[in-house]
């Protein structure tokens, strides 16, 4: 799931993803990275799905915002040799003065299933202005990189992705099968096109693999069927600038992944607010390949 949820993504998502903090900069994370990068192993049982969120405010960020509501709707389709994502995300802020603000931000992207191809497409919206916009393609030279990005709008630029650069899709797969092998910490650089600094630095805290029988801290699993029988795990990931003297992270969310790649509890820190989601419709879709 993209960070611009940012769409920039929590001192609420410490403590959804089990009280696991995440303080350290790149340099300390990436030396207690795992190897990344596509690999052949077999894959997940993703599934294509059309997942609606409610929001509301989580921690308020002072007289910045005081209130806040919202909606997400993100779809994943399997498009046989990818994963076609689309994610609308949709919030109404009051402040302080009771002014009222209405930010739009949509995202799509067509991942490949080796992870080796991507394009993004990236649009932000305040009050029906467009605020930014991101489009272009993103590629490895092999599994585990490196690759590159090219950005062909708001301007055509180009910009080298590291060793071990993971997109979204693939992150994801990364952070279960971490999880699956009891690994508490991973970390890899992430592009997701939603920035045009080409990729982050991510740092994910694993909070165990609970069992399909774990519904009591399963919420979603007892309130869709189609998720009682599937284990889980709760994470907490934080985004950092590659810069070297990046201390704190840009963007967090916490969330729980089941084992085909659906999420639920979200916890989403925009910096000086949090947002709260919650799973209120899930459709599995067809796959037709």
């Amino acid at each position: 799931m993209r960070r611009t949820l940012t769409f920039s993504l929590l001192s609420a998502a410490i403590a959804a993803a089990g009280a696991w903090v995440v303080t350290a900069g790149p340099a300390v994370a990436a030396s207690q990275a795992v190897a990344t990068g596509p690999a052949a192993e077999p894959a997940l049982p993703f599934v294509g799905q059309d997942a609606f969120y409610q929001l509301k405010l989580g921690a308020p960020g002072g007289a910045d915002v005081v209130a806040g509501t919202g909606r997400m709707g993100y779809e994943v389709i399997d498009a046989c040799n990818g994963w076609a994502v689309r994610q609308r995300l949709d919030m109404t802020l009051i402040d302080g003065d009771g002014a009222v603000t209405h930010t739009v931000s949509d995202y799509a992207t067509w991942e490949a299933k080796d992870g080796l191809a991507f394009r993004f497409h990236t649009v932000d919206m305040t009050d029906g202005e467009v605020d930014d916009r991101l489009d272009g393609e993103a590629h490895l030279d092999r599994p585990g990189g490196p690759g590159e990005v090219n950005y062909t709008a708001p301007k055509k630029m180009t910009l080298a992705l590291p060793p071990g650069t993971m997109f979204p899709m693939w992150q994801t797969e990364a952070i279960i099968r971490a999880a699956q092998a009891g690994k508490r910490f991973i970390a890899m650089p992430l592009f997701d096109g939603t920035g045009d600094d080409g990729a982050s630095l991510s740092s994910v805290a694993i909070v165990g693999w609970d069992p399909p029988a774990a519904l009591h801290v399963n919420a979603g699993a007892s309130r869709f069927p189609v998720l009682a029988g599937l284990p889980s795990t709760r994470v907490h990931v934080a985004f950092f600038s590659r810069k070297p003297d990046t201390i704190t992270p840009d963007f967090e969310i916490g969330m729980r992944y089941f084992s085909n790649g659906v999420a639920d509890g979200l916890s989403m820190n925009f910096g000086d607010f949090t947002m709260d989601g919650h799973l209120v419709r899930l459709t599995i879709l067809p796959n037709h390949c």
